[in-house]
């Protein structure tokens, strides 16, 4: 079987973006950014299904993004929730029962390898959970609340954790189902599926694989797409 899902999530608002238009659908190289991201996937033969999930105000517009740009593998837009966990757990339970395996990906991070992707995916389908990653560059300092630093990690433990992430779909929804239950809100996928006792492998990405979040991203996002990742360099 084996068939490989995505579940793509564009239901945040992105005030730290500070722009009128949720940052999602602001314009890169004449198209959203969600486009782009949806595209990769689309174009990919490994992958049999896409789910979108966005806000309920935006599900009309994406229906007419998939069919304006001819996005045939995106099968579903669903509504979000509340929190990022709650619109991943929409998505996941939108995938059809064919679907084995399943990545998550942050709907503004339009620039992940495709082989990157892929070995993701070969790492989750050997020890059933995996995370793109790269190692830290900068020193780690944990600082209390009143700014002092208290100690300084070591840097070459550090990994910053990417999407997307790659898991048995039926190991990742019952780490979805266990938080719901036990009230738990986690930071990414990963650290749901690491609650319930399982192991997550890391597999090393670059670090264009970025996710545009503030007016700082977009220039770079810009250079990114003209000069590394536009489609017709990938």
């Amino acid at each position: 079987m084996n068939q490989l899902g995505v579940v793509v999530v564009a239901a945040g608002k992105g005030s730290r973006m500070k722009t009128a238009e949720s940052k999602q659908y602001l314009q890169l190289n004449g198209k959203p950014i969600i486009v782009h991201t949806l595209a990769l996937f689309d174009r990919m033969p490994e992958v049999d299904t896409i789910v979108l999930v966005t806000g309920e105000q935006d599900v009309r517009r994406c229906e007419g993004y998939v069919k304006q740009y001819g996005l045939g593998k995106v099968k579903q837009v669903v509504v979000g929730g509340q929190e990022r966990q709650n619109s991943v757990h929409r998505g996941l339970k939108a995938l059809s029962g064919a679907v084995e395996w399943v990545m998550v990906h942050d709907g503004v991070r339009p620039f992940p390898a495709k082989e990157h992707i892929v070995a993701c995916w070969r790492k989750a389908m050997e020890t059933e959970a995996a995370v793109l990653a790269v190692p830290v560059k900068d020193t780690i300092k944990v600082v209390d609340l009143q700014g002092t630093i208290q100690s300084t990690p070591d840097r070459r433990s550090l990994w910053a954790i990417q999407t997307p992430q790659a898991f048995r779909l039926s190991l990742l929804l019952q780490a979805y189902e266990q938080a719901e239950k036990d009230g738990f809100v986690g930071t990414d996928d990963a650290m749901l599926v690491e609650r319930s006792g399982m192991s997550v492998q890391v597999v090393e990405a670059d670090y264009y694989n970025i996710k545009i979040t503030t007016p700082e991203d977009l220039p770079w996002a810009e250079w990114i797409i003209r000069n590394v990742r536009g489609e017709d360099k990938q």
